[in-house]
């Protein structure tokens, strides 16, 4: 099996729902939807106060060529625009819909009929999914038209498809591909079609065995569709990483692109979604959302429609246990603590694990004592140890000069550190800081 060939670590998987089939969440009283779902500008709100709507209503065009649309997954009305605390722990602007009924807009195939053939060219595929606001949704969530929009100069050759979901605990793309398959193979099909590629790779890791086997057999009847096993390390799921795994090129330090190395990546929950705007008009309104934990009753995979809050997800899983240390947005290593479980799921909202007081507790750090096992861990080649030590000293310069920005934020140096240091922390300020500096100087150009 391949994998990527610079650093990596094995947390424990902790796959607690992997056997555990998608069910839908019941729906919100409330639904919220925050204007920053996605990289790059706020969404614009198109409604207002007392306005109806409907399931699949356009409520927010992008703000920008790198925004995103977004849609009511529920019918009712506004209640207000106001400002909403997030998953990030900030309060930011958000739609707020009183939820009533259950009325979808005319013109969305609800039916689980497949549909196979694309009759649209490039161009029209794009501003399909562009019009239906989706975006990636493995948790960057970067406007997915502007990915298959490649920049003057660069030639995609392959797209690639991010199966491999190493996260710890998280299980919706693996049961998104045991579940919707053919589905997921013709939004492979029609994103090779939008970017004019005729190979596509996807890549999945070998602790999904029943997935790499359903996907392989259904993906023979799918012309120039591959699937890749890959050996379980984690950060494989970066997408630099998956990269180098899948067609051993590596991608050059920021600003290139992977489509600078010929490929354009997709999460598998992408390209489903891309199947759903394509094939049957339906917009980004839901999503697979993981609902895990060592002491939660019940870990589940559930259809949630946006705006649902998670504390309604967390009631569906047997409740909020009573030793809960911490919530987690996300998985253990990427994911952050939320400061209350009200926040409403988002496009980029793939999980939501609790974690019980021992497992929430941080050891307290130590000296480093230069093992430099960080630097071995780091999948981006980076000296974790100097960036953290330089951006607590706030030596901007220094931290620049050694590739911060090169970072990919995925924890594997404090997994690995034995004196517990919070080197993921003071990077991600780092990173922070040096990018405000650098937009700084560019707009001044």
């Amino acid at each position: 099996m391949k994998t990527f060939r610079i650093g990596g670590v094995h947390p424990a998987e902790n796959k607690l729902s992997a056997g555990k089939a998608i069910r839908e969440a019941g729906l919100p009283g409330q639904a919220v939807f925050p204007l920053s779902q996605h990289i790059g500008a706020p969404a614009v709100p198109v409604v207002k106060k007392g306005d109806a709507v409907k399931v699949g209503t356009k409520i927010a065009e992008a703000g920008g060529f790198v925004s995103a649309a977004i849609f009511s997954s529920v019918s009712g009305k506004v209640n207000r625009i106001d400002n909403v605390v997030d998953a990030s722990g900030y309060r930011k602007p958000a739609i707020v819909i009183d939820v009533e009924g259950d009325e979808w807009e005319e013109g969305i195939d609800r039916s689980s009929a497949l549909v196979r053939e694309c009759s649209l060219s490039a161009e029209e595929i794009v501003a399909k999914i562009k019009n239906a606001g989706v975006v990636g949704m493995g948790g960057a969530c970067f406007p997915t038209h502007v990915k298959l929009t490649p920049p003057p100069g660069c030639k995609a050759e392959y797209v690639i498809i991010n199966g491999v979901e190493c996260e710890p605990y998280l299980t919706a793309d693996h049961r998104l591909m045991l579940e919707k398959t053919d589905e997921v193979l013709v939004g492979v099909s029609i994103l090779m079609k939008a970017v004019k590629v005729d190979k596509a790779y996807i890549g999945i890791e070998g602790n999904k065995p029943d997935a790499i086997r359903i996907m392989t057999e259904k993906a023979a009847g799918y012309p120039g569709i591959e699937v890749v096993p890959l050996k379980v390390k984690y950060p494989q799921g970066g997408e630099k990483q998956l990269i180098d795994a899948v067609i051993r090129r590596q991608v050059p330090a920021p600003p290139a692109i992977p489509v600078n190395v010929g490929a354009v990546v997709q999460n598998v929950g992408t390209a489903f979604a891309v199947y759903e705007a394509v094939q049957k008009n339906k917009p980004l309104i839901e999503r697979v959302v993981t609902v895990t934990g060592k002491s939660l009753a019940e870990p589940s995979n559930f259809l949630t429609r946006l705006g649902t809050p998670m504390s309604l997800l967390i009631d569906a899983a047997g409740g909020l246990p009573e030793d809960t240390g911490k919530v987690i947005g996300g998985g253990p290593m990427m994911g952050k603590a939320l400061a209350t479980i009200e926040v409403p799921v988002c496009k980029g909202s793939s999980g939501v694990l609790i974690m019980n007081r021992k497992e929430a507790g941080r050891t307290a750090p130590q000296p480093c004592i230069r093992c430099a096992k960080c630097v071995s861990a780091c999948p981006m080649g980076l000296e974790p140890y100097l960036l953290a030590t330089c951006s607590a000293h706030g030596d901007w310069e220094r931290v620049e000069h050694e590739m911060i920005m090169s970072c990919i934020e995925c924890g594997s140096c404090q997994f690995t550190c034995p004196s517990h240091r919070p080197m993921l922390d003071y990077i991600r300020l780092g990173k922070g800081k040096v990018g405000g500096i650098i937009r700084a100087r560019n707009a001044k150009k």
